[in-house]
């Protein structure tokens, strides 16, 4: 570390634990599905639904980082974002930069839209998302297919994803073990301080979106099987 260099926490727990708790349940999703587990699968999906739940709101009341104002800008300010990289002089920022944020917003939103049509999704052998009933046998079809289709756009985004944490991290922007410790390396320039959400709110939060899910659409599953 030089010595303009600062160690500081930019990562909140709940932000921690939800980002590598996504990437277990994704790559158990995947393995539900292939392997043909569905009900293990409905059972993540619902899991993975409180997570999205949880993040879209920790989006406006959580920690400064994990606030979708700080990190969610204009085309204008991504574009200047971009021509500093191009000259090598890609600015420094504690959380998200302004390209990063567009990608957290696409994860969320494909994420979001994976977890609406599997409501409506069947195998068409056992297994019926629970809204199945609510629209057509044709609707359901082609939102089963979306849903398949979807995915791909998922593990794009997350190749995507790597590809660029590979790159930070090989200029030497370590933001792989930031996310797990929760500090980073920073030069010191400009307001360093950050207000963090109590964990305490993250829990009822949790606790909340948990139950409502549970009772609705998790009971029904554990139920049968």
């Amino acid at each position: 570390m030089s010595a303009k260099e600062i160690k500081i926490k930019v990562w909140d727990l709940p932000t921690r634990v939800f980002h590598w708790g996504m990437v277990l349940l994704l790559a158990c999703l995947w393995w539900s599905a292939d392997a043909g587990e569905m009900q293990w699968h409905q059972l993540l999906a619902y899991t993975l639904l409180v997570f999205i739940g949880f993040r879209i709101l920790w989006g406006f009341v959580g920690s400064d980082t994990a606030r979708f104002k700080q990190f969610v800008h204009g085309p204008k300010r991504v574009v200047d974002y971009l021509k500093s990289g191009r000259r090598g002089e890609l600015p420094a920022t504690l959380g998200h930069n302004p390209l990063g944020g567009y990608m957290v917003l696409a994860l969320i939103s494909t994420l979001s839209l994976q977890l609406a049509t599997g409501l409506f999704a069947t195998d068409e052998i056992f297994t019926e998302g629970p809204l199945y009933s609510w629209v057509s046998a044709e609707t359901a079809s082609s939102l089963t297919w979306l849903h398949k289709q979807n995915f791909l756009l998922i593990l794009g985004l997350a190749a995507i994803h790597i590809a660029a944490v590979a790159l930070h991290w090989f200029k030497g922007d370590k933001l792989v073990w930031a996310m797990v410790s929760g500090y980073k390396k920073h030069n010191g320039c400009g307001d360093t301080r950050l207000r963090f959400t109590s964990v305490l709110v993250a829990i009822a939060l949790l606790s909340i979106l948990g139950s409502l899910v549970f009772v609705t659409l998790m009971r029904p599953v554990l139920q049968s099987l």
